[in-house]
C-alpha cells in the first residue's frame, strides 16, 4: 500500500478540525449547563430558545457596568430579567433597588430618588432624607416604568447619570453616587422622543443594549413550562395535588394571553384553588378575550369567575376587583395611563391596588 504525503497531511488536518469541534462543542455545553443552573436558582423557567439565547446573551453583560433597558408588553417579566442580570453582575453584593416610576407622584418624584435636607419642604422628614440614588450607591438601580416619567425629572436624571453626582433638594452639596441602571419599559419610547414625550438624549444614554421580551403568544413552548412550574408551586403552597388536563392545557396553548406571564401565573392558582373545577369557567373567560375586541368599553366586565367558590365578601370582591382591573389593563394594552383613566383613578392609585394584591389576590384555605 503507498500513502502518499499530501494523504498524511489531510488526515492530520481533519483530525485537528475535529479535535477543534470537540473542544466548541464542548464549551457550549458548559455555557449552556452554567446558563440552566444559574436560571433554575433563580427560579426562572423557559423552553424557549429565544428566551435561552437571551439569558445567554445576558450573563456576559451582567459582567459589565453597562446600561439595559428592557422592552416589554405588561407582564412578560421585566423584572425577573433585571434580577437576573443583577444576580449574575459584580455588584450583586451590593444593593438592588426597583423604582416603580408610574407609582410615584410626580412632585414627590425628585425628593424620592435624590433625598432632601432637613426642612426642604413642608411635610419633610425633620432629619432629612437619603435620596434612592444614595441608598444604592455601588448597587443598582432598576427604573421600572421608566415611559411613565415626567419630561421634569428626565434632565435632572440624566445629568446625574452623566456627573455621577446627586445634590438633595435644599442642599447646595453635591454627593457621588456609583450606581448600575438597568430600566423596563412597555411604551415605545422611540414614538415618544419623537414626539416630545421623553428626552432623545435621555433615551441615549439608556439605550445601550435594548432588550425585547417576546410575549407569551409568541413562545407558545413556554406556556406548557410556565403551566406546570406555577402548577407545583401552588400544589404546594395550598395543599393541593391538581393535575391539568390535556383539554386545559390545549385551551391554554391556543389562547393569546394578552396579559402575558402573569395572567397565566393567575389562571393556575385560580385552578389549584378551585381543584380543578374551574375548566368551564376558564373557557368561558377564553371566549369572554376572544370577542372583547367586539364590545364596547362599557361591556368590557368579565363574568363573575366566582361561581361555587365560599369566602367572605371581602375576599370575593378583593378579588373580583382584580379580575375587572385586569381585564381593563388588557384592553389598554398594558399602558398603565390609558388604564388607569379608563377605570377612573389615577395612575398611582392603580398601582397602589396592583401593590396591595401584589398581581394577584390571595385566597385563604
Amino acid at each position: 500500500m503507498v500513502v502518499y504525503s499530501q494523504d498524511v497531511e489531510l488526515l492530520k488536518d481533519l483530525m485537528q478540525e475535529i479535535e477543534e469541534e470537540k473542544k466548541k462543542n464542548k464549551s457550549i455545553q458548559q455555557t449552556l449547563t452554567y446558563l440552566q443552573e444559574r436560571m433554575a436558582c433563580q427560579n426562572i423557567v423557559s423552553a424557549n430558545y429565544k428566551m435561552d439565547n437571551l439569558y445567554n446573551m445576558l450573563l456576559s453583560v451582567a459582567q459589565t457596568d453597562t446600561t439595559v433597558t428592557i422592552y416589554g408588553e405588561s407582564g412578560t417579566g421585566k423584572e425577573v430579567l433585571a434580577n437576573f442580570i443583577y444576580q449574575n453582575s459584580l455588584r450583586c453584593d451590593k444593593p438592588f433597588i426597583p423604582i416603580n416610576c408610574a407609582a410615584i407622584p410626580a412632585e414627590l418624584m425628585e425628593a424620592e430618588f435624590f433625598g432632601y435636607e432637613r426642612g426642604a419642604f413642608t411635610g419633610a422628614n425633620r432629619e432629612g432624607k437619603a435620596g434612592l440614588f444614595e441608598m444604592a450607591n455601588k448597587g443598582t438601580i432598576f427604573l421600572d416604568e421608566l415611559g411613565e416619567m415626567p419630561l421634569s425629572l428626565q434632565s435632572k436624571l440624566l445629568r446625574a447619570l452623566e456627573s455621577g453626582e446627586v445634590k438633595r433638594i435644599g442642599s447646595s452639596k453635591t454627593i457621588k453616587t456609583d450606581v448600575r441602571i438597568i430600566a423596563a419599559t412597555n411604551r415605545n419610547l422611540v414614538k415618544m422622543v419623537e414626539e416630545k414625550a421623553f428626552r432623545e438624549d435621555l433615551y441615549y444614554r439608556l439605550n445601550v443594549i435594548p432588550v425585547n421580551i417576546p410575549p407569551l403568544r409568541e413562545r407558545p413552548e413556554d406556556i406548557e413550562a410556565l403551566s406546570i412550574h406555577f402548577l407545583n408551586e401552588y400544589n404546594r403552597k395550598y395543599g393541593r395535588n391538581v393535575e391539568i388536563t390535556d383539554e386545559i392545557m390545549n385551551s391554554f396553548k391556543k389562547y393569546q394571553w394578552p396579559g402575558n406571564i402573569r395572567e397565566l401565573k393567575n389562571e393556575i392558582e385560580r385552578y389549584v384553588v378551585t381543584e380543578g373545577q374551574i375548566s368551564s369557567v376558564l373557557h368561558r373567560n377564553f371566549k369572554a378575550s376572544a370577542n372583547v375586541s367586539k364590545q364596547t368599553e362599557n361591556e368590557i366586565v368579565h363574568e363573575p369567575f366566582f361561581t361555587g367558590y365560599e369566602g367572605s365578601l371581602k375576599e370575593v370582591m378583593g378579588k373580583y376587583e382584580l379580575e375587572y382591573i385586569n381585564a381593563v389593563i388588557n384592553k389598554c394594552g398594558g399602558v398603565m395611563t390609558e388604564a388607569a383613566k379608563k377605570l377612573g383613578i389615577h395612575r398611582s392609585a392603580l398601582y397602589k391596588k396592583l401593590d396591595k394584591y401584589n398581581g394577584k389576590y390571595e385566597l385563604k384555605d
